[in-house]
């Protein structure tokens, strides 16, 4: 109930006996009397124990009075509230008072996303704001905000789970960032009219990447399903490529995909973290397109010890060390390569680096940053519960171990 609305006249509450124990707050307040009477004490934990004993009828009945007692009275049980974990109570009294800010974050821990978009937005937060009508599945609103605001990046990745693919590769090329473009040019359906544009654009960014047999093989299968003068740009584009190989004509399918094969992009690979196991295929194309392709010099420090950790980081090629620390007297601990991972722990534990890992060879990794991992819960859920399940699990056993 808004105060704004309700005519709110903070007249003052008085104990109802000469100790104090009771008070009397309007008609049919017998029941929240024992609350009040703490309140107004300033026993801030007693009346924390009162209000928890409380039924969710006599709770609301305790806020509803709460809007005709003394605004610093109104304050002491906006603290109890707190300390009770009744964050939406309490962030309602916030808001009775006009203090928006005060209430939005407390409508996030209550979980209760939209009131607390509505209350960022009153406040001019538009970016958090549009980062909690997100989470509250507004995503038309949010997506006004994201571009009102030019946060591209968050538009891109919106866009992307709204399922307006060409929309989202269209800003993540802006962006360049080629890893989610790809991602999303491949969501583009086949019977799309946008379809033969998403090929072509594809094809450019893997031979670009020295992956052009690949861009063979996703042109022969654009080409069944294409027709018009999508058909035409698709045959230029085949013909061209074939011209770059020296080929005069184009491969048998099987032929192609041979060839095509030793490209790995990771996908799988981050799929088989413990992890991420059970996820969604929606889910995880939506964590895999978070990930950012990085190339590491032989030599160069991928963690280091101490150091904040930064993320998940999972090899694709090549080989790193991983040691016991940067010096030369450090010790060895293993050599990982291909499909190993490293930093899952910093996603969702902020500490320092356990071990030193250097890049033995030339490197190709795939890192989802923490911030991003923290982005991708937020926004997911369903796949969130998942993950924290498994990495308390996986925790567990590794107390366990240690333990033993």
């Amino acid at each position: 109930m808004s105060a704004r609305a309700s005519g709110r006249n903070d007249k003052a509450v008085t104990p109802n006996d000469s100790n104090g124990d009771d008070v009397a707050v309007g008609p049919g307040s017998s029941v929240t009397r024992g609350v009040w009477a703490r309140v107004l004490k300033g026993a801030v934990e007693d009346a924390v124990r009162a209000y928890e004993a409380m039924g969710a009828g006599q709770r609301e009945r305790v806020l509803e009075e709460a809007l005709v007692v003394p605004a610093d009275t109104r304050t002491r049980l906006v603290e109890v509230l707190r300390q009770a974990r009744d964050f939406a109570g309490a962030a309602r009294l916030l808001e009775s008072d006009g203090d928006d800010r005060g209430a939005a974050p407390l409508y996030e821990q209550a979980g209760a996303p939209l009131l607390a978009a509505e209350a960022w937005l009153r406040v001019g937060e538009q970016a958090r704001a549009a980062a909690a009508f997100e989470r509250a599945g507004s995503l038309e609103q949010a997506l006004s905000l994201y571009q009102a605001l030019g946060a591209r990046e968050s538009l891109a990745h919106l866009l992307g789970r709204m399922h307006r693919p060409m929309e989202a590769a269209q800003v993540f090329r802006v962006l360049g960032n080629s890893h989610a473009e790809l991602e999303m040019l491949r969501a583009v359906p086949v019977d799309d009219g946008q379809r033969p544009e998403a090929v072509l654009r594809m094809c450019e960014l893997l031979d670009a990447e020295g992956a052009t047999w690949r861009a063979l093989v996703l042109l022969a299968d654009g080409i069944k399903h294409a027709s018009g003068a999508g058909l035409l740009l698709l045959q230029a584009e085949q013909a061209r490529l074939l011209q770059q190989l020296g080929l005069a004509s184009a491969p048998e399918g099987s032929v192609a995909a041979e060839k095509a094969q030793p490209v790995v992009d990771g996908y799988g690979y981050l799929k088989a973290i413990p992890i991420f196991d059970g996820l969604s295929l929606e889910d995880m194309r939506d964590l895999y397109r978070l990930a950012r392709p990085v190339l590491v010099p032989a030599g160069t420090t991928v963690l280091e010890k101490g150091a904040k950790g930064m993320g998940l980081v999972v090899l694709l090629e090549g080989m790193v060390s991983v040691s016991t620390g940067p010096g030369r007297d450090a010790r060895q601990l293993n050599m990982l390569g291909p499909g190993a991972f490293l930093g899952e722990i910093s996603l969702i534990l902020d500490g320092p680096v356990s071990a030193h890992v250097r890049a033995h060879t030339v490197v190709r990794a795939l890192r989802v940053t923490r911030t991003d991992f923290q982005y991708f819960l937020e926004t997911h859920e369903a796949a969130a519960l998942r993950i924290y399940r498994l990495f308390t699990q996986s925790l567990a056993e590794r107390v366990r171990d240690l333990s033993s």
